[in-house]
C-alpha cells in the first residue's frame, strides 16, 4: 500500500518507494507492480500520473483524477511553470557550496516525437548540506568523498538532475546509467542498500482548480541515515529551506 501524502477530487500524491516503477514499461518487462495500479486499486477510481520519477527515485508523485486536469498539469512540468520542485541526493565528491548548471539536454530516444525540438534548455540550482568522508580505499585513494545536496530542477527536462550531476563531475550515487559502476557496488556493499539516492522531498504547485498554493513533503527513509554513520570526518550542514 502506498503512503498517500494528499487527496482531494482533483490530486492524489504518494510517496514513492525507490524500486518502483510509476507506469507499465517495455525497458523492464519483468516488473508486475506500479505506482500507477497500486494507488487506482488503493482508491478504487481511475489515476493519471502528471509528472515521472525514475523508478529508483523515492518521494512526491503526484496524480490527477480526471484525464484533463492530467493534461493542464503535465504541460506545466514539462514546462517548469508555476512549480517548485526540491530534491535531495547523494553525490560522489566535495562540491562547491552552492551552482547553477546551465546544459542544454537531447531529448531521450523514446521522447523524439515529430515537431519537438531535439535539444532543450535545462536549468538546475543545487546547493551542498552536509559532506561525508567513508572508510572506503578507491582509486588510489583511502577514503571516499560524498555529499548530500539539494537539487532545484527550474526545468523539467528527462533525467534531469542526473544528467546535469554528471555534467559537473558529481554523479549521483547509485545511478547504474550516468554514475560509476564500481563506485556504486562498493558503497552498496559498505552501506547495505543498493539504490539511486535521490529523493522528491517538496513540490509546490498552484491548485489546478482552485488556484491555491499546494506544498507536498515526502520525507526520506531511514536508509539516509547510513551517510552520517559511516562518516569518519565530522559533516557540515545546512537547513533545508522553506518552499
Amino acid at each position: 500500500m502506498l503512503e498517500i501524502l494528499y487527496r482531494d477530487d482533483y490530486l492524489a500524491a504518494v510517496n514513492k518507494p525507490p524500486g518502483l516503477l510509476v507506469h507499465r514499461t517495455g525497458l523492464d518487462a519483468g516488473e508486475t507492480r506500479f505506482a500507477l495500479q497500486m494507488l487506482r486499486d488503493q482508491l478504487g477510481r481511475p489515476v493519471w500520473p502528471v509528472h515521472r520519477l525514475d523508478k529508483g527515485t523515492s518521494g512526491v508523485l503526484l496524480f490527477a483524477l480526471s484525464a484533463v486536469t492530467a493534461r493542464t498539469l503535465g504541460q506545466a512540468f514539462e514546462a517548469g511553470e508555476g512549480l517548485q520542485k526540491n530534491y535531495q541526493a547523494v553525490v560522489r565528491g566535495w562540491p562547491a557550496s552552492e551552482g547553477f548548471t546551465d546544459h542544454p539536454l537531447k531529448r531521450m530516444p523514446d521522447d523524439m516525437r515529430s515537431k519537438r525540438e531535439a535539444l532543450q534548455t535545462a536549468h538546475t540550482h543545487w546547493r551542498t548540506l552536509e559532506r561525508y568522508e567513508l572508510p572506503l580505499p578507491l582509486g588510489g585513494f583511502e577514503t571516499t568523498r560524498c555529499a548530500l545536496v539539494e537539487l532545484q530542477p527550474l526545468t523539467g527536462r528527462r533525467h534531469q538532475l542526473r544528467r546535469h550531476m554528471k555534467h559537473i563531475a558529481h554523479p549521483i550515487v547509485g545511478d547504474a546509467t550516468h554514475g560509476k559502476g564500481p563506485l556504486n557496488r562498493a558503497l552498496a556493499e559498505l552501506l547495505g542498500w543498493q539504490r539511486l539516492w535521490l529523493h522528491a522531498r517538496t513540490l509546490a504547485l498552484k491548485h489546478p482548480a482552485t488556484g491555491r498554493a499546494l506544498h507536498l513533503e515526502a520525507d526520506p527513509d531511514g536508509h539516509w541515515a547510513a551517510w552520517r554513520l559511516r562518516s569518519v570526518t565530522p559533516h557540515t550542514t545546512a537547513p533545508m529551506p522553506a518552499v
